[in-house]
């Protein structure tokens, strides 16, 4: 589904941008969220069981609130760093987020002692094997959607193609996901985590490819870079169709919520940080050399981002041996 997914919204992004509806540019792909959540509002409300409330508890909105401000605090300043030419106070905002990152931990402890439900299950941070895998989530998804915004952006902007064909350009890859996703699922029963770290390896050599084909043809065609792209496509179908399984295999059934929470949560503030940070790298390379350069530079962030996570996931399959 995640493969579909994103071969449907990449073209219908770019038939979006290209239609220019109302003079609104590519500011329409942020309507689709509108009509596409309407329907899952009233899916939601038909499909999803009624569950009844715990007596006695109360949603940790002391956490939420200082986990929002930390958050912030960290990945806020890398969006706007490059504007105010990383001024000193940029590195102090980032700095507080992490102190407000550490007291975040510290008052979950408090609500925990006081009776309270805390925003975390705090016995799945001794669960080493559970906690290599969120490291090793995190990496993985630092490099996931930044990959895609950097490369349309390149495609744009470096390339001069159209935003229809830039969107074009993504759909042989995922198909290739899907095709990896129903190939993993099986053979992840048999070798585990192996699995995932020979997907790592498969994305790395398609960033590879990428970077060779681009340093080698003057202007890649549309069709070529699909090609190319095919093969990091399918090593991303292998890794994540059975991660969450596989990170979240040793929490206990009673905090599996709780586990698949904290796993959301680290994958899309990995997303959001990527974005931010290897988009930052991006940005202020192409302002200062091109863009060829940048997106250079960008796939290294990617290959060590995927690399680390390759690392964890073996010491997540250590810790669970």
């Amino acid at each position: 589904m995640l493969g579909l997914a994103g071969a449907a919204g990449f073209m219908l992004g770019g038939v979006l941008v290209t239609l220019d509806l109302a003079g609104l540019g590519w500011r329409a792909v942020f309507f689709v969220n509108v009509p596409f959540g309407a329907v899952i509002i009233a899916a939601a409300l038909q499909i999803m069981p009624t569950v009844p409330r715990r007596a006695g508890t109360r949603l940790d909105m002391s956490g939420a609130i200082v986990l929002f401000m930390g958050l912030l605090c960290l990945i806020g300043p890398l969006l706007f760093g490059h504007d105010v030419h990383w001024s000193p106070w940029v590195w102090l905002v980032m700095a507080a987020g992490v102190a407000i990152i550490a007291g975040f931990i510290r008052l979950e402890r408090s609500v925990a002692r006081r009776g309270g439900m805390p925003l975390i299950d705090l016995a799945l941070l001794s669960d080493l094997a559970f906690m290599r895998g969120l490291v090793a989530v995190f990496f993985y998804f630092f490099a996931n959607l930044s990959f895609y915004l950097l490369m349309t952006m390149f495609m744009q902007r470096g390339l001069q193609i159209p935003p229809l064909h830039a969107g074009l350009v993504f759909v042989p890859l995922a198909l290739t996901f899907v095709i990896a996703s129903r190939h993993s699922g099986a053979r992840a029963g048999h070798r585990g985590t192996l699995v995932l770290i020979e997907g790592c390896a498969v994305q790395l050599a398609g960033l590879a490819a990428l970077v060779a084909t681009i340093e080698s043809v003057a202007a890649p065609s549309a069709m070529l870079l699909a090609l190319v792209l095919m093969v990091f496509g399918y090593g991303q179908g292998l890794v994540m169709a059975p991660l969450s399984s596989a990170v979240l295999s040793t929490v206990k059934p009673a905090s599996a919520g709780a586990g698949s929470g904290m796993y959301g949560t680290t994958a899309q503030i990995a997303n959001a940080a990527g974005v931010a940070a290897i988009g930052a790298v991006f940005f202020a390379i192409e302002a200062a050399h091109s863009a060829q350069l940048a997106l250079f530079a960008a796939c290294a962030l990617f290959a060590l981002s995927i690399g680390i996570c390759a690392v964890f996931l073996s010491w997540m399959r250590r810790a669970t041996a």
